[in-house]
């Protein structure tokens, strides 16, 4: 079946297409200038926080968690008047919280659908920072496997119960694969990496993409309905850890630790059928080609890129802030904040210590523009 990938553009539902364009480059460096943040209900992008003591709170996105625990330290450094309080709960109750009044700042892995923002018009979703998801599993000695995203989801199906399957096995010649037992790990909860997965699983299964589709929470198959879960992305590495012949999803910021605790990360296949591991510049060759084509309110999925080595799962990571604060100092602070988070210089030594990449420089500006909205 033809691949494909999932963008969604304004408040338009998603739907699936290919996408026949692509900017040069990589994410860091091409595509076109985005406008600047222009005049707004906001009034623009202040210098800084507002004087005196001051306090922010943030909850959701447990893949965004320890960035964001950097950003925090950094900036309570910088500005001691400033505290900001954090809980990696996933990003279904970060939106929730968010748009609830309940705390500042939502985190979220996912963007926001269509009956979000009709639910809530006053909400922004505010890229970040890019990200990526891996796939794990904890057979020792048998690294860098295939997965491609059909063979997952009949994992997934539970259609594919051994690691010796003839259809693992075509991936994988030469490998010395055991019949030990595949054991899929899900995640429980609302999750921005369970939206990030079954999309990837979506793009490449028909039968998956009929029968469960993706989003932040799915109605998993029956056969793993009693499987292995987790809360959290350092739950499915403890899950996993624990599990032979375990397979399961993380956010690339958790990479080390899985690998220190002994778990493989698979070779995923892209849209052109190239097998592909979570790098730097695999990430980045796959974000540059959707520079071009992420809309004002940055709304957009870049699963299943098209670009010749690039990564299938990649992701912006959102800040989910309403329009309306309840004052203008609070309104001040958010926005310093964020903007401070994706300009300041040490931006990218920041991004670097937990494998995410910086936005390109023309997100920066749209996420500047959506910025300034917030009053």
């Amino acid at each position: 079946m033809a691949l494909r990938s999932w963008v969604l553009l304004a408040s338009a539902a998603v739907v699936p297409l290919m996408l026949a364009t692509a900017c040069s480059g990589s994410g860091n460096a091409g595509g076109p200038a985005a406008p600047a943040a222009a005049a707004s209900p906001g009034g623009g992008i202040p210098s800084g926080p507002a004087p005196g003591a001051q306090s922010l709170s943030e909850a959701g996105s447990t893949l965004l968690a320890p960035l964001m625990n950097l950003w925090v330290q950094a900036y309570e450094q910088q500005y001691p008047d400033v505290h900001i309080t954090t809980a990696p709960i996933g990003s279904g109750k970060g939106i929730a919280a968010a748009s609830a009044g309940k705390v500042d700042i939502g985190a979220s892995d996912a963007f926001l659908s269509s009956g979000q923002t009709v639910q809530d018009p006053r909400l922004l979703n505010i890229p970040l920072a890019v990200s990526a998801q891996q796939v794990i599993y904890n057979l020792p000695g048998v690294p860098n496997l295939k997965l491609s995203g059909r063979v997952l989801a009949e994992m997934y199906q539970g259609a594919i119960t051994k690691w010796n399957d003839p259809r693992i096995q075509a991936l994988n010649q030469g490998a010395r694969l055991s019949p030990t037992p595949v054991v899929p790990v899900h995640r429980s909860d609302h999750s921005g990496d369970t939206f990030l997965f079954t999309s990837y699983l979506s793009a490449h299964d028909i039968v998956w993409s009929k029968s469960t589709s993706y989003g932040t929470s799915v109605a998993w198959p029956a056969p793993i309905a009693g499987a292995p879960t987790a809360t959290s992305n350092s739950g499915m590495v403890q899950v996993c850890k624990a599990t032979r012949g375990c397979v399961a999803y993380i956010g690339i910021d958790y990479s080390q630790g899985a690998t220190a605790d002994g778990l493989e990360t698979a070779m995923l296949q892209n849209a052109l059928n190239q097998w592909v591991q979570p790098t730097p510049a695999s990430i980045d060759t796959a974000v540059g080609t959707f520079v071009s084509s992420t809309p004002p309110d940055e709304t957009i999925s870049m699963i299943n890129g098209p670009a010749s080595g690039g990564y299938p799962i990649v992701n912006y990571e959102y800040a989910i802030v309403s329009t309306t604060q309840p004052t203008p100092a609070k309104a001040r602070d958010i926005k310093a904040f964020l903007h401070w988070a994706i300009t300041a210089p040490a931006a990218a030594s920041r991004l670097s210590q937990v494998q995410f990449q910086p936005l390109p420089k023309p997100i920066v500006s749209l996420s500047d523009a959506q910025i300034a909205k917030i009053g």
